[in-house]
């Protein structure tokens, strides 16, 4: 079995980032991600998960490594300082390379 190395980006924002980090995730090349609405705790206090227009979202993506790098560069820039949101990154292997 063959596997190719990735990076999963794994961002979590206020559901008001929605459209904004998807259409990021579009121009910057993902070819698809995950989402799903998460509640938790952290430095600016708890988020539940009962209000979707206020609660967090979870999105994951596969990609490559440069264009992770693309990605984690502009939410720091144009994204962190306008959102309430955190993001990270983690090597992979997937199968089916061609996919992402």
């Amino acid at each position: 079995m063959q596997t190719h190395a990735m990076k999963l980006l794994t961002i979590v924002c206020e559901a008001h980032a929605r459209g904004p980090v998807l259409d990021l995730l579009r121009s910057a090349g993902a070819h698809g991600w995950t989402l799903f609405p998460v509640e938790g705790e952290g430095a600016g206090g708890g988020r539940p998960a009962d209000i979707p227009e206020f609660t967090n979202l979870q999105i994951q993506v596969v990609v490559r490594a440069d264009v992770a790098d693309v990605l984690l560069d502009r939410l720091g820039a144009e994204f962190f300082p306008r959102y309430a949101m955190i993001a990270f990154a983690a090597d992979v292997q997937v199968l089916r390379g061609d996919k992402f």
